[in-house]
C-alpha cells in the first residue's frame, strides 16, 4: 500500500528523519510517548503537544518579566570607596562604550534582541490562533522561529552572572537588584515557552491540513533514493524538481541542495581555528586596579581562578573557553573526514558525536558574557575599572564560527552509504 492510502486510512503521518533521512511513518501518540527514528533514533515528534493556551500563557509571561528586567538596577558592587550600579541593558551599551561596537551587537542579539522577537512572534502566532484570526506572514514567522532558536542564549549568560558575582566576591562587595531576579525568571520562562511551542502543531493550526506524502513514496527507504527531499521547517515530504531554488510546496522554505557540500563546512572550521589562535594569545579583558594596568587571558584568568582556590569556576570557564572550542572543532573534523566512510557499526556513535557537538557549542559563550558583565558593572575610574580585550571579538568568532560550521555539516553524510532495509518503516516510540 503506498503512503498516501496508509497515512489516509490510519490518520498517521509520514516524514523523511532531518538526520539520516529515512522514510517512516509515524503513528498517533499518547501522552507520554516520544517518537523516535529507528535508524539514528533522532526524536522525530514529541508526546502529545500542549495545548495553545499554555504556550501563549509561559509567552506572556516571559515577556512580562523581560520588561520587568529591563529598567530597575540588576547588579552593583562597591570596594575601596568606589561603587557602580548597572542594569541589564548595561551588558551591551558597556561595550559600545568601550569602543567594541561589533561585539556589544552580538551580545544585545544573543541576550535580549533574539528572545525578545522570538517571544513577541510566539504570542502573535497563538494569540492569533486562538483567537481564529487570520494571520498575515504566519508561514514566513514560523519560519524565522526555527532559525533564530539556536541563538537565543539569555540562558548562558545567566551562567555568567553567576560566575562574574563570585569572581567579584572575593574583592567587592556586590549586591544583586530586582532585576537579576526578574531576568531568572524571564530565563526559566523562556525555556517553558521554547519545549511548548510545538511546530507540528502550529503548521497544522495554520496550514489546515497535515503534510501529504507524494504518490507512490516508500516507508524503510531513503528519502533521497526515491528522488523526494523533506522540509526541515514543516516536515512535507515531495518530489525533487529541478528548480535551481526548490521550495517547500506547503510552507514555502527554502529546500536543501540535491547533493550535500562539506565545503562550507571547512571553511568555517578553518577561519575558526585560524581565529583561536589570537583569542587566547591576546588578553580577553585588561582591568585597572589603582593605576595599574593588567591583562588577562582566558588561560592566565583560568589559573587565577584555581590559584585562588575558586577550583569549580576555574574548572567551569576551562571546560566552556578552552575545552568544549577544542573538542568541537576536532569533533567536526573527524565527522568531515569519515563522514559516510566509517564501519556501519560506528555510525550511531558519529551521529552522537554530532548531536552533542551541535548542542554544546553555545555555551562557549559563557566567557564572553563575562567579559561583558564586568565590563559593565566594573566602572570605578582609576580605582578599579575593566575593559573588553582584543581576544574577545576573536573567541566570540569562534564561538560564532563553530556553531555555523556544526549547523552547516549536513548529517545525512554520517549514513550515505549504508542501506537502511533492516531499520523498518515505522518509528521508535519511546516514553
Amino acid at each position: 500500500m503506498d503512503l498516501r492510502a496508509m497515512a489516509s486510512r490510519r490518520g498517521h503521518q509520514v516524514r523523511a528523519c532531518p538526520e539520516c533521512d529515512l522514510v517512516v511513518e509515524m503513528p498517533a501518540l499518547r501522552r507520554g510517548e516520544n517518537a523516535r527514528c529507528p535508524r539514528c533514533r533522532q526524536l522525530l515528534q514529541q508526546r502529545q503537544p500542549a495545548p495553545l493556551q499554555t504556550a501563549a500563557a509561559f509567552c506572556i509571561a516571559a515577556l512580562i518579566m523581560l520588561a520587568a528586567a529591563l529598567p530597575f538596577p540588576f547588579v552593583s558592587f562597591e570596594t575601596q570607596g568606589a561603587s557602580h550600579e548597572m542594569v541589564v541593558l548595561d551588558t551591551a551599551f558597556g561595550l559600545a562604550e568601550a569602543q567594541d561596537t561589533f561585539l556589544a551587537i552580538l551580545v544585545g542579539m544573543a541576550i535580549f534582541v533574539l528572545p525578545g522577537l522570538y517571544l513577541l512572534v510566539v504570542a502573535y502566532l497563538h494569540l492569533g490562533l486562538l483567537a481564529s484570526l487570520r494571520l498575515p506572514g504566519a508561514r514566513a514567522q514560523m519560519r524565522m522561529l526555527r532559525a533564530i532558536e539556536p541563538w537565543m542564549m539569555a540562558d548562558v549568560f545567566l551562567v555568567g552572572v553567576l560566575i562574574s558575582l563570585i569572581k567579584m566576591t572575593d574583592i567587592a562587595l556586590v549586591h544583586v537588584g530586582p532585576s537579576f531576579w526578574a531576568f531568572c525568571a524571564f530565563v526559566l520562562l523562556l525555556a517553558k515557552t521554547v519545549s511548548a511551542v510545538n511546530f507540528d502543531a502550529l503548521w497544522l493550526s495554520a496550514g489546515g491540513t497535515p503534510p501529504r506524502p507524494p504518490a507512490g513514496a516508500r516507508c524503510g527507504e531513503t528519502a533521497s533514493a526515491q528522488g523526494l527531499v523533506p522540509c526541515h521547517c514543516c516536515g512535507q515530504l515531495q518530489v525533487r524538481t529541478a528548480d535551481a531554488r526548490p521550495r517547500c510546496i506547503r510552507c514555502d522554505a527554502r529546500l536543501p541542495a540535491a547533493q550535500s557540500s562539506l565545503q562550507p563546512t571547512w571553511a568555517l572550521l578553518i577561519t575558526a581555528a585560524m581565529l583561536y589562535i589570537p583569542a587566547n594569545i591576546y588578553p580577553i579583558m585588561q582591568t585597572v586596579s589603582v593605576g595599574e594596568v593588567q591583562a588577562s587571558t582566558i588561560v592566565g584568568g583560568v589559573l587565577i581562578m584555581w590559584e585562588n582556590g575558586s577550583w569549580p569556576i576555574a574548572l567551569i570557564i576551562f571546560i566552556a573557553s578552552i575545552l568544549i572550542p577544542i573538542l568541537k572543532m576536532l569533533s567536526l573534523a573527524t565527522l568531515c573526514l569519515v563522514a559516510g566512510s566509517a564501519r556501519p557499526e560506528y555510525r550511531g556513535l558519529q551521529h552522537s558525536l554530532y548531536r552533542i557537538t551541535e548542542y554544546i557549542g553555545r555555551w562557549s559563550m559563557v566567557d564572553v558574557f563575562v567579559v561583558a558583565l564586568l565590563v559593565a558593572l566594573v566602572q570605578g575610574g582609576l580605582i578599579m575599572s575593566a575593559f573588553p580585550g582584543p581576544a574577545a571579538l576573536a573567541f566570540c568568532a569562534v564561538v560564532v564560527l563553530t556553531m555555523l560550521a556544526a549547523r552547516a555539516f549536513d548529517a545525512k553524510l554520517i549514513w550515505r552509504t549504508e542501506t537502511p532495509a533492516h531499520t523498518g518503516r515505522h518509528t521508535e516510540i519511546t516514553a
